[in-house]
């Protein structure tokens, strides 16, 4: 008799610790247990995720070189102008590659017509400047719109094939079956979701970095304006 509750007690005891071990998966495991479909769209949104990244960070470095520009550039330009030193004033410009000594550069070459003309020919190099900055930037959004697209047609299919599993269980509900469906449906959202947010954050800090180089753009193409404009 005390054999058999010794062996309940010890078999209680194995039964506990059984039930106290926890599962664990990584996200490996969790993609691969998604299925094909499942992991056809992971790749996708990972191949997302690397243009995505590729195309931030090669546009950061860009407009934070277009940004820079010595702080006495502007003072240097209207000295040599005021003085009738044209072709110096052009030499400083191509000495530095920017976006504002480009615009700079294009009014020079118009100054003696009108002060219409030199305005009209900073605005289009303008345009163009800001053509070159937002290079590849809407590829961001499209990525940061569609991703979560993506991954939400992951659930899609997840979901059928849960659905197409569970009718032909013959009537008897295996979790098993249900599995591969599921962390499709799971897993594909939430790379669709990251991979969205990433780029959506991504392109509005591009936006916001590429205003501020239109900005001085804009200051710096309007001094130069006015300078002109002073009476001699």
């Amino acid at each position: 008799m005390l054999n058999i509750l010794l062996q309940n007690v010890q078999e209680g005891t194995e039964l506990t610790e059984v039930e106290s071990v926890e599962k664990t998966l990584s996200i490996i495991e969790l993609i691969s247990s998604g299925g094909a479909a499942g992991q056809l769209i992971i790749a996708i949104l990972f191949l997302l995720l690397i243009v995505a990244s590729y195309i931030y960070f090669e546009r950061l470095f860009a407009i934070k070189a277009a940004s820079k520009i010595e702080a006495n550039f502007m003072n240097q330009i209207k000295d040599h102008v005021s003085n009738g030193k044209i072709d110096s004033a052009q030499m400083l410009c191509a000495q530095i590659n920017s976006p504002v000594s480009r615009l700079i550069s294009k009014g020079i070459t118009r100054i003696g017509k009108p002060l219409a003309d030199i305005n009209t020919a900073i605005e289009n190099a303008g345009r163009l400047e800001i053509y070159k900055l937002e290079k590849n930037v809407s590829v961001l959004a499209t990525i940061s719109g569609a991703a979560p697209m993506i991954g939400f047609l992951g659930t899609v299919i997840g979901m059928i094939l849960a659905i197409f599993e569970l009718a032909n269980a013959g009537g008897t509900i295996q979790m098993d079956t249900l599995a591969s469906g599921l962390y499709t449906a799971m897993t594909t959202t939430v790379a669709g979701l990251i991979v969205g947010i990433v780029g959506y954050i991504a392109y509005n800090h591009l936006v916001v970095r590429t205003n501020k180089v239109v900005y001085q753009m804009e200051a710096n193409s309007l001094e130069f304006l006015d300078h002109l404009n002073e009476p001699t």
